[in-house]
């Protein structure tokens, strides 16, 4: 296999690793054994499913000392975010890479998730699927079967059209910018929550937010103390296929804001509000955008 090969395939790939594992850090690494694993190979099958094939079997190792990781993890767990810039991912599989979608993916076992990446968001055929992942055809429609069920059951799928999606997060952050808690609880789910990744690094709600009421102020008061603090600025950037608010202060992003959305009587409704405190997970993010803010 040719370099020039490797590198063509390499947004998909990461694509891949990246909804695997949540994390682009993972990915990156993932994708590197890969390259070092393909090098020397002279196979039949096309590039892409070769890789796709040893990216999977990859990935699938990885999720099981990523597992024991997270059982460890100190705080609620969310996926790593990743600029639109850097993600060389299709637009048209932007909701497939939301941090809401990739939330619910981390239900499914890494068997279903493989199997239900590989032919409902890359679109390759059972035969195809079935190599990567080493089980029978029949296995992999049972394994799919599964993980449909679960993924259509979850209303955290539910994706705004991005004119509506764009025009409410606009004003989502005007409320929470202005402290407006009425015109916040508005747009929030009744039972929306605020959930913050911290790993233990970062000052954060100990545990998840509930309720709108209590989400709007919780997020209504950060924004009060980062305003008395100084220093501190904000901008939307396009993230994980949406607007996200990113916020930087002492020099380096501190805080990334994602939203999940729900279908409302009236219209789309936040559900839920994913707050990135990690540092960890935001090194990534702050090299991408280095020089852009």
């Amino acid at each position: 296999m040719t370099p020039e090969e490797v590198a063509r395939e390499r947004p998909f790939l990461f694509g891949l690793a990246y909804r695997m594992l949540g994390s682009a850090a993972d990915a990156d690494d993932v994708l590197q054994e890969a390259w070092l694993r393909v090098a020397e190979v002279d196979d039949a099958r096309s590039p892409r499913a070769l890789l796709a094939t040893v990216v999977t079997r990859l990935c699938l190792d990885e999720t099981r000392s990523a597992r024991r990781r997270r059982e460890e993890y100190v705080g609620e767990w969310l996926p790593e975010p990743v600029a639109d810039a850097a993600a060389g991912d299709p637009v048209e599989r932007a909701e497939t890479v939301s941090v809401a979608f990739l939330v619910l993916l981390e239900s499914l076992s890494p068997l279903e998730r493989a199997v239900f990446l590989l032919r409902d968001v890359f679109d390759f055929d059972f035969a195809e699927v079935a190599a990567a992942v080493g089980r029978s055809e029949a296995a992999c429609r049972q394994l799919l079967h599964r993980a449909r069920a679960h993924v259509d059951a979850r209303p955290t799928r539910y994706a705004p059209d991005p004119a509506t999606r764009d025009a409410l997060t606009m004003a989502f952050v005007a409320a929470v910018a202005t402290g407006d808690v009425a015109a916040l609880v508005a747009l929030l789910a009744e039972h929306a929550t605020a959930v913050t990744d911290h790993g233990g690094k970062a000052t954060a709600a100990r545990r998840p937010v509930r309720g709108a009421e209590f989400v709007a102020r919780f997020l209504t008061g950060l924004s009060r103390k980062g305003t008395a603090a100084g220093g501190v600025s904000a901008r939307l950037v396009a993230i994980n296929g949406a607007p996200a608010l990113v916020v930087r202060g002492g020099g380096a992003i501190e805080t990334v804001i994602q939203l999940g959305w729900e279908a409302g009587e009236g219209g789309p409704k936040v559900a839920a509000v994913y707050m990135t405190r990690n540092p960890d997970k935001l090194r990534r993010l702050e090299e991408t955008l280095r020089g852009e803010w």
